[in-house]
């Protein structure tokens, strides 16, 4: 085909926002295409295209040469979210050290965070952004609810749920309920027409979400929610009866069962706790190195305290530093 020929092409922008396009010439690089469209449309983000390849029934393809393109194409932009560039002086600042030695201070825990007062949504997927933000012009202007489709809402909840267990592994009706009050006052396309609170299918969605989501944790072995595995039966190991004696976090509880800190086993820890038990034997115990040995053991302690449920006498014995005033202190900051 001629370079000077018009082009025209079905541009699938959204899976609600697809548009007949008609260019005056045909471009011969990807890349005039791509800049075509963003001067014609007044796209004014980066991205890459897709187009249905007649040799594979009309499935999607990467755009890699314009003359793979039939005479009249349906292509997709498929938006891209590059890395913002950070300078030296930023990476090495005096601030971040401070930061890192923060984080590093930390017990090996992994939520730090209480369930807020206002759940903040978390930012999608630079294609899902892209689409609520059309679907909420259109509504605000409109009033036309979003038609949401089976992977935009698998993408939705998904993102939620990982948001979620960042606080609780196990949330309650009103936090189900708050997530779900949060998620339709930031994009008001997703409110469910018939519903008094206007949310009650996403409530309702995210539950069963939630619970996908702690099996695949447990699965991958996450501790916290493994502990609460076979209370039907299911996830018992030979044959045993199903697990009556369920344990989850009390509320205020952060971090109830967490996993042992990386490139930490159990062998190791046993090593840095008989370390703790030698070093308080001393006269003068260094508060550093019980500091740390401290929060290392963290994950081994709770363990032990879920799972056996010893004596007082023997965790006297077995952690003696845990009942110093500084360690009294810390289980309260944790």
């Amino acid at each position: 085909m001629t370079a000077n020929q018009k082009m025209t092409l079905r541009l699938i922008l959204t899976e609600a926002d697809i548009r007949k396009v008609i260019l005056n010439t045909r471009p011969s690089t990807v890349e005039d295409l791509i800049s075509k469209l963003k001067e014609s449309l007044g796209l004014h983000y980066n991205f890459s295209l897709q187009y249905q390849d007649p040799d594979f029934n009309n499935e999607l393809c990467n755009l890699t040469d314009t003359e793979e393109l039939p005479g009249k194409p349906t292509v997709k932009v498929i938006p891209v979210l590059e890395p913002v560039p950070v300078s030296s002086d930023e990476v090495f600042s005096d601030t971040t050290s401070t930061a890192e030695t923060e984080i590093l201070s930390h017990s090996p825990q992994e939520r730090l965070k209480k369930w807020p007062e206002f759940f903040d949504i978390p930012t999608f997927s630079v294609d899902v952004e892209y689409r609520l933000r059309q679907a909420n012009l259109l509504f605000m202007s409109e009033s036309i609810y979003l038609k949401v489709t089976k992977e935009l809402k698998h993408e939705i909840l998904e993102r939620l749920a990982e948001s979620m267990y960042c606080y609780t592994a196990y949330p309650t009706a009103p936090q189900f309920e708050s997530v779900a009050a949060a998620l339709i006052s930031k994009h008001p396309c997703l409110q469910e027409r018939g519903s008094t609170a206007r949310c009650c299918g996403w409530k309702n969605s995210l539950k069963h979400k939630m619970a996908n989501y702690r099996t695949k944790r447990r699965q991958s072995g996450c501790l916290d929610v493994a502990v609460n595995a076979g209370k039907r039966g299911r996830h018992t190991a030979g044959g045993q009866p199903a697990n009556k004696r369920i344990k989850k976090a009390k509320k205020g509880e952060i971090n109830y069962l967490p996993n042992f800190p990386d490139g930490f086993d159990q062998a190791a820890l046993e090593g840095a706790c008989k370390d703790l038990v030698d070093e308080m034997q001393k006269r003068t115990p260094n508060g550093l190195l019980v500091k740390q040995k401290m929060d290392q053991t963290f994950a081994l302690r709770r363990n032990e305290v879920v799972e056996s449920e010893p004596a007082i006498s023997t965790m006297v014995k077995r952690w003696p530093a845990l009942f110093t005033e500084d360690q009294v202190c810390s289980r309260k900051r944790r």
